[in-house]
């Protein structure tokens, strides 16, 4: 066995056990107040984005005077597709200080990306629909079903087993979805539209992270072109949907169109959708994968309880627990397969990590 291969076998197991790792250029002096203070800014400033954006979302959703969600999310889209232009300009001027890939438009990678983009504007859509009908407080619940349907279309379309403490934590998840659907019921402000639309947008999570991995190689794994492309695809094919579903209309007699602090809103709403990603990449790089969805779990709590004291709602204990029963079934799942993946990495020989645990790696080079 050579040392380079022993090399990454040593790195993959650190990784995967969420260790940090020190550099050899003096990061052995770093203090632990310092790393301290970085991991929780880090964390603070993923919590005050995402929270932000449902929050910011909702709002833009819930506007009586325009009824247009497939607007909303095709505008956002744009936005997000012009930052990733401010960004590479950003780049070639102050190449040390940002980092960030050339995105220059290429007719056969949208082409090959397409079939993504499909997946993700309907993810988002759906998203956005299930927010606009649950509202926030029920929205950790509406869209909790995410994992089940990883679980699911793992094994039909991948055709990946689960094991059964796994199946355990989705049932935990199961249970919690219908006891937050049957209090939301008894309470008078169950919305069937919502929860329709909260599936599909769990599904299409899902179908989402499975066409990411097929489309990568497309990208050069650079998740910041593949936004690129997938965010200028779903802008050409929200324009028909627009006009189909007539919100052509309803803009053009929108009272607020030439109003500067609508598209102020607007706009800002697109710049924290870019931003997301970019904190959500950081909080893993300055944390780990189990520690980044633990804090989003505690997010998602954090959330809820910020949106119920907002509109001064009054619910149940078993609502609560049906949010506790989702929250914790989803932290259990992810406990489960990081503990899987270490037994995996402890038990592959070296020779053979690679291919187990890097699959992409020889399509995909600077992966």
């Amino acid at each position: 066995m050579n040392r380079t291969q022993l090399k990454r076998t040593g790195i993959l197991k650190m990784a995967l056990s969420g260790s940090e790792t020190m550099d050899h250029d003096g990061r052995e002096d770093e203090s632990f107040f310092f790393r301290a203070v970085r991991i929780a800014a880090v964390v603070a400033l993923y919590w005050f984005i995402s929270i932000t954006m449902v929050f910011l979302n909702n709002y833009l959703l819930d506007n009586r005077d325009l009824d247009a969600p497939l607007f909303v999310t095709f505008y956002q889209c744009v936005v997000t597709v012009g930052l990733c232009w401010l960004m590479q300009l950003v780049s070639r001027m102050c190449p040390g200080a940002v980092n960030f890939p050339s995105v220059k438009f290429d007719v056969k990678t949208s082409r090959e990306v397409l079939p993504l983009s499909i997946v993700f504007i309907s993810m988002i859509t759906f998203n956005n629909l299930c927010l606009k009908y649950v509202g926030v407080a029920f929205y950790t619940v509406g869209r909790s079903l995410s994992t089940v349907f990883n679980v699911l279309l793992s094994y039909v379309i991948l055709k990946q087993t689960t094991s059964l403490q796994a199946l355990i934590c989705c049932g935990i998840i199961l249970g919690g979805f219908w006891l937050g659907v049957d209090q939301e019921g008894l309470a008078g402000s169950l919305s069937w539209t919502g929860v329709f639309f909260g599936v599909l947008a769990s599904a299409c999570v899902s179908l989402n992270a499975i066409y990411t991995k097929k489309v990568m190689p497309a990208v050069d794994g650079s998740i910041w072109k593949l936004s690129y492309y997938n965010n200028i695809n779903a802008c050409i094919l929200f324009l028909p949907l627009i006009f189909v579903f007539g919100e052509a209309g309803k803009l053009a007699n929108f009272s607020h169109l030439t109003d500067l602090d609508f598209w102020g809103m607007m706009t800002l709403g697109g710049v924290f959708g870019f931003a997301i990603g970019y904190v959500t990449g950081l909080q893993i790089k300055f944390t780990s994968p189990l520690t980044h969805n633990v804090s989003g779990t505690a997010k998602a709590c954090a959330q809820t309880i910020i949106a119920v004291v907002y509109n001064s709602s009054s619910k149940s204990l078993l609502w609560w627990t049906s949010n506790m029963m989702v929250l914790g079934g989803s932290s259990a799942y992810t406990w489960v397969k990081s503990q899987e993946m270490k037994k995996t990495v402890s038990k592959v020989p070296e020779d053979s990590l690679k291919e187990k645990l890097l699959p992409n790696e020889k399509e995909n080079p600077g992966v």
